[in-house]
């Protein structure tokens, strides 16, 4: 295996085994690697769906950047400060692996695969880390604003808190960040580094921006339902990828969590349409969509440390929670636009306390859960995870977000709100009609 974890006093500890490059493996992390890229157009349609007709474009356009503004930004120094050898268990040493550089020459890997398929690999879920934040500010936001809090946000918030997450002992240098190695928390495919960071930070983003115009009077459901189901296949593909890609091998562990991602946001649907069936009365087809991402999202740090039964618990547990959690933004005044705290934060915060409570021994990761005879000791980890991630991330995306409202702006005027975001910031619309005449009678 290319890395393998391992028990030291008791804990679970992610080690590396440096082998020689395996083809398999590596055709496995490039395959997965494109099905992450595919998660982004995916989220734009997705997204694009969920908004009013006046803003598809924009929302669309809001992810679609991203792939750029991360891309760049994850080249140059963001994969450093995520996997350069260790400044303190805090950050990667940003110059190590500057324009990634160094991983052509010498044929560097990573376990089994070759260390520049990594850092691609690494760098799509960069990309849909900075995508998701989209969401929570829907039709209201500057796209220079955008763009300059992709970047910022890549760099200041996420590529740290993948330093913490993901960058274990040995991989990519000697040294890596204090949550995997000190803390000893598990995490497969980023429940705390992309989930609850990106819930946590669309938070922030939604209390400093504020309120759309009309947010609670006004009717602002979806404008086209068959873009949503479309973005949430898109999102289940590729996340087959995101999980099983993380694996970083082709083998047992792989197909355990490609297992798991299929049965848990089958479970949530069930669960979500249940839910809401029972609360409204029907059962809609964005409840079915919201369902299986809710489940998508849990699974994502759980994929590889439970059973297929664990994964269907914690899936009904994510889809029933977040079916729930979605309401509570008109509770409490907060115009998160797209629902990326109630199914993100929650979804993430289930899924990565499920470990502490469903991890299997059996699995590669050998760690037992609170239900397997394990106690606590696995659960506490795991809170303080989620506690940390999402404390620094809200702090820090409402910072720059206050920062960038005071210099450059990150709302629209009201009246480039009202008419539509897609003219006043694009000088285009998602639907050119005017050509379409009535018909006349009698023709």
């Amino acid at each position: 295996m290319a890395w393998e974890w391992c028990r030291n006093k008791g804990r679970a500890t992610l080690s590396l085994v440096v082998l020689e490059i395996n083809t398999g493996d590596t055709a496995w992390l490039l395959t997965s690697a494109a099905l992450v890229l595919l998660m982004t157009p995916g989220l734009a349609f997705f997204y694009g769906g969920m908004v009013r007709s006046k803003g598809v474009l924009n929302m669309i356009m809001m992810s679609f950047v991203s792939i750029a503004t991360a891309g760049v930004a994850w080249a140059i120094v963001g994969y450093s400060e995520a996997f350069g050898n260790s400044i303190g268990g805090i950050i990667g040493n940003p110059f190590q692996f500057a324009f990634l550089d160094s991983l052509v020459y010498g044929d560097p890997t990573v376990g089994t695969v070759p260390a520049l398929a990594f850092a691609g690999f690494q760098g799509c879920f960069a990309i849909i880390a900075v995508a998701l934040l989209s969401g929570a500010i829907a039709e209201r936001a500057t796209f220079r604003g955008w763009m300059a809090l992709s970047v910022l946000w890549l760099l200041l918030v996420y590529a740290p808190l993948a330093h913490w997450v993901f960058a274990s002992n040995g991989l990519s240098a000697p040294r890596g960040g204090w949550i995997v190695n000190s803390l000893h928390a598990i995490d497969l495919a980023g429940g705390t580094t992309i989930e609850v960071a990106c819930g946590a930070g669309g938070l922030a983003l939604a209390i400093v921006l504020g309120r759309r115009i009309g947010f609670g009077s006004a009717p602002m459901r979806p404008h086209n339902m068959t873009l949503v189901m479309l973005g949430a296949g898109l999102l289940w593909f590729g996340w087959f990828g995101f999980n099983s890609g993380s694996a970083l091998v082709s083998g047992t562990w792989a197909a355990l969590i490609w297992v798991n991602t299929l049965l848990a946001p089958c479970a949530a649907m069930l669960a979500w349409l249940f839910v809401e069936k029972r609360r409204d009365g029907h059962a809609t087809s964005l409840g079915a969509a919201s369902g299986a991402v809710a489940g998508l999202v849990a699974i994502t740090p759980s994929g590889g440390a439970v059973s297929p039964l664990g994964a269907m618990v914690i899936g009904l547990l994510a889809g029933a929670a977040c079916s729930w959690a979605v309401s509570l933004k008109f509770v409490w005044g907060v115009d998160d636009s797209l629902d990326l705290v109630g199914v993100h934060l929650v979804g993430g915060i289930i899924g990565t306390l499920g470990i502490g409570l469903f991890a299997d021994p059996r699995t590669a990761t050998r760690v037992a859960g609170l239900f397997y005879g394990g106690g606590v000791d696995q659960l506490w980890r795991q809170a303080v995870a989620v506690l940390v991630v999402g404390a620094f991330s809200f702090g820090m995306t409402w910072l720059l977000a206050t920062v960038l409202t005071r210099t450059i702006g990150m709302r629209v005027s009201p009246e480039a709100e009202t008419s539509g975001i897609d003219l006043a910031e694009h000088s285009e619309v998602g639907y050119d009609l005017t050509s379409v005449q009535p018909a006349r009678r009698g023709v």
